[in-house]
């Protein structure tokens, strides 16, 4: 049995003993193994470096770290010389990994070419203390700095802070990197009202979506008189595209853990649950691991840090209803009842879990807990602007040149975000519209760019902050199907308590669906205003509340296309099947012959190096023949 940290000096004990796996004095080799990771090919990768260490002789580490956030790059993995740089090389093969570990046994160059970035240095957040890696060698001082990197340089790490740079499964490591010392101040240093009060001045707000002040929901249940009361922490992450709670937990789960414990010591809870999708299995692995090693050194459990104080998590697996990101239907699902809200008030901080008073936070919230606690509540105010302060994550997705996690300061300009961080549009289409907070957000037009991204600025638009989904969408994209496509999923989710959100997101459904086919009639339009403003207005939770935005904001924005669709039987961008004819542009057409092949009922056809002819009458409009056109040469009419 491991002993319990009880003081600072305990800390400062584990602290060296990750210090040691952190910076070795041995090569190390950390294989990105996050789930995005893993699905890029991290575990062929990992398996080759292994190979190639023991076949070389290296005297060398192995070991996995989580995700640093540049998805479209992975597999990553960063090499750590003896008393040189770090480096970080990107869409790793085994066959290029061996290549890396070759040259280095052999005291050759590493190919620069394949590198992402290097660290010069990293600062561990809570402390100020950190770590300066040794000078480039053999070239290498020509990679761009990490913090220098257009996608790293707007960033701001603070829920991130430990994602990509430690092994998930290592307490020590994390204490390496000052978790758990924001804990040790709370409950050895200050008094819950402190803490909530420090909570509170850092204008802290959930990072789930609603952006309510979490301070003021952890002081509404500090208030209550109850002997018993919980804290949950909210990863049922269902937004299609999202995966920054996944990143979190897979990365940095004592990140979370020790913001829990800080709530909890705050409110007076004694126990608390991690609400995880049960399709996140390696998050699911990697925090219960989390709190077994917590317990095993007296984190959680009795009298933690000798403070008297006693605290323990567990993990509760969603069956994926999307609706149970709904904290009223969130409690249900943990108390064994179907995942469905149910009104309010009273609310959860009053009145939640099995009755009793309880605090429910999203991840990213939890996991800003620590460094508010450990750094104060004016630096962190610091950062952020108006109302909207400190960081937050988003996914950012779609038709941008650097897609994957990006963490900045709320304030931060849509036009930052993807022309910057995003690196511009991929491909040679323009922006139309950028699609924030999920499918319950909405879709702000690319004439709008400059405005920030705050909890305010995106309502006012029509959208809003959600869990934080950002889908970049290029000129090529229709409108009316991108609405339909998210009304289906929120449709689908519904848990039909309510008439408003089960009928009335089915009828719009219906409605956007015939304007797709060039089936409406006039009068459809305003009829599917009509039932999105209804729905939206009259529904019991958050799900059918938000599940109009969508349509909204496309009917505000690009209400032209609609138009066109019904009254025109046109869809402008080319994309809704029943109104378009595809054909080959034949100066464009270089008779490549590669659209034939993927064409399902051989309407194409053509000899090589000659125009190749679409037969409109055995042509499906599949699209296929347009996803592999090398020039473009294909074009919808």
């Amino acid at each position: 049995m491991s002993e319990s940290l009880r003081t600072r000096q305990d800390l400062e004990k584990l602290r060296a003993v990750g210090l040691s796996s952190l910076y070795p004095d041995r090569l190390k080799i950390a294989i990105g193994s996050a789930s995005c990771g893993i699905a890029a090919g991290a575990r062929e990768v990992e398996a080759a470096a292994v190979e190639t260490v023991e076949k070389l002789g290296l005297d060398a580490v192995v070991t996995r770290t989580g995700c640093l956030g540049f998805c479209q790059r992975e597999p990553l993995i960063d090499i750590f010389i003896p008393k040189g740089p770090r480096i970080s090389f990107q869409k790793m093969t085994p066959k290029k990994v061996r290549g890396l570990l070759e040259a280095y046994a052999a005291d050759k160059e590493l190919d620069p070419e394949l590198a992402l970035c290097r660290f010069q240095n990293e600062v561990h957040l809570v402390t100020g203390r950190g770590h300066d890696y040794g000078r480039p060698l053999n070239g290498l001082s020509k990679i761009t700095e990490f913090s220098k990197l257009d996608f790293y340089r707007r960033q701001r790490r603070v829920i991130l802070r430990n994602c990509g740079s430690i092994d998930p499964m290592s307490l020590e490591q994390a204490v390496a990197r000052d978790a758990y010392y924001g804990a040790f101040r709370a409950l050895g240093q200050m008094k819950p009202a402190a803490v909530i009060d420090t909570v509170l001045k850092s204008g802290l707000r959930g990072r789930g979506g609603a952006g309510f002040s979490t301070g003021r929901k952890w002081e509404a249940a500090r208030k209550s008189e109850s002997d018993v009361k919980y804290i949950i922490c909210n990863a049922d992450e269902g937004d299609p595209g999202a995966f920054m709670d996944r990143s979190v937990l897979e990365g940095d789960p004592h990140a979370i853990l020790e913001g829990m414990l800080i709530g909890a010591f705050a409110v007076g809870a004694r126990e608390g649950f991690v609400y995880v999708r049960s399709e996140y299995p390696l998050a699911v692995t990697t925090m219960q691991n989390a709190i077994v090693r917590a317990e095993e050194r007296g984190l959680l459990g009795e009298n933690i840090f000798g403070s008297g104080f006693n605290f323990k998590v567990r993990v509760r697996k969603g069956a994926g209803a999307f609706v149970c990101g709904e904290e009223t239907a969130l409690i249900a699902s943990i108390e064994g009842r179907s995942g469905e809200p149910r009104s309010r008030p009273p609310y959860p901080s009053t009145e939640g879990l099995w009755g009793k008073p309880t605090v429910i936070n999203n991840a990213k919230t939890w996991a800003s807990i620590g460094p508010i606690i450990g750094r104060g509540a004016d630096w962190y105010a610091a950062m952020g602007t108006g109302n909207n302060r400190g960081t937050t994550v988003f996914s950012l997705v779609g038709a941008v040149k650097n897609t994957g996690l990006v963490e900045v300061p709320l304030g931060i300009s849509l036009r930052e975000m993807v022309f910057q961080i995003g690196g511009g549009m991929a491909g040679k289409h323009g922006i139309k519209a950028v699609q924030t907070g999920g499918p319950s957000g909405g879709c702000i037009p690319g004439t709008m760019l400059d405005m920030s991204v705050d909890y305010e600025k995106l309502s006012e638009a029509g959208s809003m902050m959600g869990s934080g989904g950002m889908i970049v969408l290029s000129e090529t994209t229709c409108m009316v199907d991108l609405a339909r496509f998210f009304l289906r999923f929120t449709s689908d989710e519904s848990c039909g308590k309510c008439a408003p959100c089960r009928e009335g997101t089915k009828q719009m459904l219906r409605i956007l669906t015939l304007i797709t086919e060039g089936k409406a009639k006039a009068g459809d339009l305003e009829l599917l205003e009509r039932l999105a403003r209804t729905v939206k207005s009259a529904s019991l939770c958050g799900l059918g509340g938000s599940a109009p935005n969508p349509v909204l904001t496309a009917l505000r924005y690009f209400r032209n296309e609609f138009e066109a669709h019904i009254h025109e039987k046109r869809c402008p961008a080319g994309v809704c099947r029943e109104l378009i004819t595809l054909r080959i542009d034949a100066e464009a057409c270089v008779g490549c012959a590669i659209c034939p092949p993927v064409c399902p009922t051989g309407a194409v056809t053509g000899e090589r190096k000659k125009p190749h002819v679409i037969d409109p009458v055995t042509c499906t409009r599949c699209g296929a023949c347009r996803q592999v056109c090398p020039t473009d040469a294909v074009v919808a009419v």
